[in-house]
């Protein structure tokens, strides 16, 4: 028997007391490997700082970094029937749901609210992909209508932020039907004057990018979102050809004219409120940026010294209006 393993350190260990240590204290980075304290990386909005990957986040927290103080009111989900077609593959869908409920908390992929944005008071949706998926079924679909209802009732804009796998396989047909059904809801709002923002986040594909997702008055992305209906690899194994480098990330959406900007999470609110502003001939408010840009004569500059170019640019659109004479004349001509 050695005595040191058998008698020592369980003594030792006893006085000193055990310590759990969480097994998530350091998150490592998708993009480069670089370990994260999880603590900067929740206080950086789950952007990792040195790389600036945006990591996927729940809908909660979507909607919590955007209102003001983190405050807003969630919006109620209408009842929507619940695996209408008895739906089993590997486990039945009734099953599913069930635990996936009982691990986020959450009903459906849905969450809604409504809340100010630097004063401005608007509805946002987001999908939270932990959920199946962020996937749209009946449920969803019930609750994205719901809230474009509540922001014309409240005539407001509202703002989308998707990120989802699609359809909802397990409800077959009526899942599909809600492409339609969310479409004739974005129209509604534009028919009353209402501006429609969508911000794409990581991953946004499917049925979703086919409907409510690209019908935006203004399409905003975040950094090295994954953008399409088809996935890179099954597109790969039909034209048998390899496809270029970032191909159906934003930033190459931008270059090729499917997204408006790509803006980083942490300037979202300011970019949001600017634009909708803008949109709602309410007036902008000043801030130190401008003020810095009018002292100097040059935009302002970020800390690794280059341009803000989103700033820039949101800077610019009211002069663009005027120019053209139209506010969605970018929007009209999209295609």
């Amino acid at each position: 028997m050695n005595w040191i393993t058998s008698f020592v350190r369980p003594k030792i260990n006893s006085m000193l007391g055990h310590r759990d240590v969480p097994e998530n204290l350091w998150i490592k980075c998708p993009e480069t490997g670089e370990m994260v304290f999880h603590t900067d990386l929740q206080e950086n909005q789950w952007v990792i700082p040195a790389s600036g990957y945006h990591m996927k986040i729940s809908a909660k927290n979507r909607l919590t970094y955007l209102f003001d103080d983190g405050k807003f009111e969630e919006l109620p989900r209408p009842p929507a029937v619940q695996d209408p077609l008895k739906f089993r593959d590997s486990k039945k869908y009734s099953d599913r749901l069930r635990d996936v409920r009982a691990k986020t908390g959450l009903e459906d992929s849905i969450l809604a609210g409504i809340g100010t944005v630097k004063g401005l008071r608007l509805v946002a949706c987001a999908h939270d992909f932990s959920f199946i998926g962020g996937s749209l079924g009946m449920a969803a679909g019930e609750a994205i209508i719901r809230a474009f209802e509540i922001a014309i009732e409240n005539k407001c804009p509202l703002v989308m932020f998707p990120a989802s796998g699609g359809a909802r396989m397990q409800e077959g047909i009526l899942s599909l039907m809600q492409l339609p059904r969310t479409t004739v809801a974005v129209e509604l709002l534009k028919e009353a004057g209402l501006p429609y923002i969508v911000v794409l986040t990581n991953p946004t594909t499917g049925g979703v990018s086919a409907s409510y997702a690209m019908l935006g008055d203004i399409h905003i992305a975040e950094p090295g979102a994954e953008i399409c209906f088809a996935g890179k690899r099954v597109i790969e194994q039909t034209i048998h050809e390899k496809l270029p480098e970032g191909f159906q990330t934003s930033e190459y959406l931008m270059e090729h004219g499917m997204v408006d900007m790509v803006v980083a999470r942490q300037d979202l609110p300011d970019t949001l409120a600017r634009l909708l502003k803008i949109m709602m001939n309410e007036p902008l408010p000043a801030s130190s940026d401008s003020a810095k840009e009018k002292a100097t004569g040059k935009p302002a500059v970020v800390a690794d010294g280059k341009t803000d170019s989103v700033k820039a640019k949101t800077a610019a659109i009211p002069e663009k209006i005027a120019a053209d004479g139209s506010e969605d004349g970018d929007a009209d001509n999209r295609g």
